[in-house]
């Protein structure tokens, strides 16, 4: 828990993904549209990502984590949540001040 806690923290916007999982690739063209770019850990390509699931399926909790822990989004080292939360903060346009706040984006 403490080592996706100390991740999360070391960048503006932490996304915790699985290679082929189509959810995080949406979650991270998201960002990349908007012109953030962020630190993006591969579960499946990194030793010690088995680990890291459990503990974000901890995080995330059960209502979360049905389709799996992945994406875990952190913005300014707190969690922001998956594609769903992430999806409805940008729709609802609180995305993008969270972002700034974040300073993940300067404009």
């Amino acid at each position: 828990m403490e080592k996706v806690e100390r991740l999360a923290a070391e960048n503006a916007v932490v996304v915790f993904s699985q290679s082929g999982c189509c959810m995080c690739h949406v979650v991270k063209r998201l960002f990349c549209s908007l012109g953030v770019g962020p630190t993006v850990y591969e579960l499946d390509e990194q030793s010690g990502g088995s680990d890291l699931e459990k503990a974000l399926l901890r995080l995330v909790g059960p209502a979360e984590s049905q389709a799996g822990p992945v994406p875990a989004v952190f913005v300014g080292g707190k969690l922001l949540g998956g594609l769903d939360r992430v999806m409805a903060t940008h729709i609802n346009g609180t995305l993008v001040p969270q972002l700034k706040e974040a300073g993940a984006l300067w404009l």
